[in-house]
């Protein structure tokens, strides 16, 4: 059975490895083999050991342990921008553990989270380009993929929240829908796709 809790400034380290090992098979290709296959465990812990020991107040990180194993977690930040509302930073789960639910009981974690926090604004978020399971993953909560059409920037965003119409009209075209993160509750969902480095 799988429990969540909140992470906790020792939980570094376990996230740390988790976040690392998930960009080894995820991102292969995606980003350079010489990083992947050195020091992307030290530039993760480097993330985790600030996001933990001094958190932002905006922060919130989730665990989802099963027989007290993390086998994933979620990070977001409340009302990070003024126009696209709260991002969903991380949502990474071990590969023995995809398509069991966990990921989908994490971004409901993070609705839960942003509803008794950050009611007013809707969730975005990022996924590379070649991601092409993650993209799914997030279709199925509701998102919609939108091309970038900005020749400077390196994403493409897949949004659904027309109330960012105004500030991204020349660059994004918008859709809206609703994405459905738990039965009972419907949350606004701007899910974004990052072009790889």
């Amino acid at each position: 059975m799988i429990r969540y809790r909140d992470a906790m400034r020792e939980d570094a380290t376990t996230i740390a490895t988790l976040h690392a090992e998930s960009w080894r098979v995820t991102y292969r290709g995606s980003y350079r083999d010489e990083f992947l296959d050195g020091p992307v465990f030290q530039d993760r812990m480097g993330v985790w050991n600030k996001r933990l020991s001094m958190p932002a107040p905006n922060q919130f990180v989730v665990l989802a342990e099963e027989e007290g194993l993390v086998v994933g977690f979620a990070c977001a930040y409340g009302r990070d921008d003024e126009q696209w509302g709260s991002l969903l930073d991380n949502i990474h789960v071990r590969r023995q553990q995809h398509r069991q639910g966990v990921g989908t009981g994490l971004a409901s974690e993070v609705a839960r989270w942003c509803r008794a926090n950050y009611t007013d604004c809707g969730l975005y978020l990022w996924v590379i380009a070649q991601n092409h399971q993650a993209r799914r993953f997030y279709e199925r909560l509701g998102a919609t993929d939108q091309r970038w059409r900005g020749r400077t920037a390196r994403c493409s965003p897949l949004c659904v929240d027309g109330a960012h119409r105004h500030r991204a009209r020349s660059k994004v075209n918008i859709v809206n829908v609703r994405a459905q993160l738990e039965p009972t509750a419907s949350l606004r969902v701007a899910v974004a796709q990052r072009q790889g480095r």
